[in-house]
């Protein structure tokens, strides 16, 4: 697959990702799979993963101010 922004190749692997889920609370997703750029390393996150993403998110409590979440598939 080649990358929208720059036409490199993106590859498969995984990382941390930061998402904000309210004024105060970050949630930081560990491991989450990703296709990112080899070259302006843009990331792509598959519909499956961000379904799950949006599960995980739609259970932080927004009391607490970073959350640090492992993804699992």
């Amino acid at each position: 697959m080649k990358c929208g922004l720059c036409g490199s190749t993106l590859h498969a692997t995984t990382t941390d990702l930061p998402f904000k889920v309210s004024e105060q609370t970050i949630v930081i997703i560990k491991n989450l799979p990703v296709a990112q750029c080899d070259g302006c390393r843009e990331y792509l996150i598959a519909d499956p993963v961000f379904v799950k993403v949006e599960e995980l998110l739609s259970s932080v409590d927004t009391s607490v101010e970073l959350e640090i979440i492992q993804f699992a598939a």
